[in-house]
């Protein structure tokens, strides 16, 4: 596999002008400006919850993901059976949506945000350790719990929440 550095350097300015087939086309490609990368965020800093879940935003704050962090997922133990709420429904934040259940305990899972559930990790009924083994991917083979569809007060609730490095020192943990 090439590693990105190397994809990089074929893009380089220096590189195009080489490979223009006439000297007219040469100009025009030293004239104008190359970009061969950009590094725009995709998305808001995740937030946590004092309950112990977090939530990511798309950048205009209109959907986005829930899950419960890396600390629960230690503190729970191995997870053996997870709640998923249901789809289409509406909650405010601090609802109930599901829950979670492990070897140590039973806790629920609150909405972080008001927002209406629009999708739900159905790997997880099948395979509840995804919740252990990678918590706070948002990925499909990840941990997530549900995706979401965020409105006014949603945003509004998210501004509130701890960023990482508050929520760290809420927890006292390295995640």
């Amino acid at each position: 596999m090439a590693s990105i550095a190397r994809c990089l350097r074929a893009a380089r300015p220096s590189t195009l002008f080489k490979l223009a087939p006439t000297p007219a086309l040469r100009s025009s490609w030293r004239a104008s400006p190359v970009r061969a990368f950009s590094a725009t965020p995709l998305r808001e800093i995740r937030k946590y919850t004092k309950d112990h879940e977090w939530v990511d935003l798309n950048a205009d704050k209109t959907s986005g993901v829930i899950g419960i962090s890396s600390y629960a997922a230690e503190e729970l133990g191995d997870v053996v059976y997870v709640e998923l709420p249901e789809g289409d429904k509406f909650v405010k934040a601090g609802d109930a949506i599901g829950a979670v259940e492990s070897v140590k305990s039973a806790a629920d899972i609150n909405a972080p945000i008001t927002c209406r559930v629009t999708d739900v990790n159905l790997v997880l009924e099948e395979k509840p350790g995804q919740i252990n083994a990678v918590p706070e991917d948002d990925s499909h083979g990840g941990g997530w719990i549900c995706k979401v569809a965020v409105d006014e007060q949603g945003a509004k609730d998210f501004e509130g929440l701890m960023d990482a490095d508050e929520y760290k020192a809420f927890t006292g943990a390295d995640h």
